[in-house]
């Protein structure tokens, strides 16, 4: 069965967006050091395949146009002086950022948990309002929760970094075990592959099963179920809250 077995699971019906909601166009991604940059490709690749089928647009946000590295800031998280660290190039800052963005895409990682997130938590705070979704992959959880756009909403996050994450977003619902969860246009997922599986729901709720198949077929990915989430059990997370 492997370490990681598929339990027979529930299945939690994704609603379809409003016959009179418009196929979303714009989309902004927030990139910052020492981000996961599974939680970039993650939910960018599937959408960037139905990118060749319909008109969309992507933003690449953060504070300087300057290149932003997966390396960590903090020299003892990198003790063997490694060179590991892709990059990727901003298409705009927080304080160039189109208005139009209409999906906003928060990754997580080390820097998270940097001293000062403030550009990114009050770009998602002042953003939040004019989007149609947010989507959170891994501790980006925690970004949001800091903005304060979690507030009164469920979410769920890593469960390695739980009580970290959870913490910064004491007036959260947090869900445990989930792979990914939905409350209202605000989208968590959980450790960085889970944003992979909340993509294709995501997929699912915009486009139908039929684009999601489409994907599945360029990925060769067959995704997870929401409940799928055996790692809350491997770092000991109390079971809390409901999908």
């Amino acid at each position: 069965m492997g370490m990681y077995p598929r339990p027979p699971h529930q299945h939690h019906s994704i609603k379809s967006r409003q016959t009179n909601e418009t196929i979303p166009m714009n989309y902004g991604v927030i990139i910052f050091r020492a981000m996961l940059m599974q939680d970039v490709v993650g939910v960018t690749d599937p959408l960037q395949f139905l990118s060749l089928q319909f008109p969309m647009n992507l933003y690449i946000l953060s504070s300087t146009m300057d290149p932003v590295t997966t390396e960590p800031s903090n020299p003892a998280m990198n003790a063997h002086n490694s060179s590991f660290w892709p990059a990727m190039n901003p298409t705009h800052t927080f304080a160039t950022a189109p208005e139009d963005i209409e999906v906003l895409i928060v990754p997580g990682g080390p820097g998270v948990r940097a001293a000062n997130v403030s550009a990114m938590t009050d770009f998602i705070r002042d953003r939040y309002p004019k989007l149609r979704y947010l989507l959170t992959m891994c501790t980006g959880a925690g970004l949001a929760a800091k903005a304060g756009v979690l507030d009164g909403r469920k979410a769920t996050t890593n469960k390695k970094a739980w009580n970290t994450m959870t913490s910064y977003g004491p007036n959260t619902t947090w869900v445990s075990p989930a792979r990914w969860v939905v409350d209202g246009n605000i989208w968590s997922s959980s450790g960085a592959t889970a944003g992979l599986d909340l993509a294709f729901a995501w997929i699912k709720h915009i486009w139908g099963q039929e684009w999601v198949e489409y994907v599945m077929g360029m990925e060769e990915y067959v995704p997870n179920p929401q409940d799928f989430d055996p790692f809350a059990a491997q770092f000991n997370i109390t079971p809390t809250g409901s999908l």
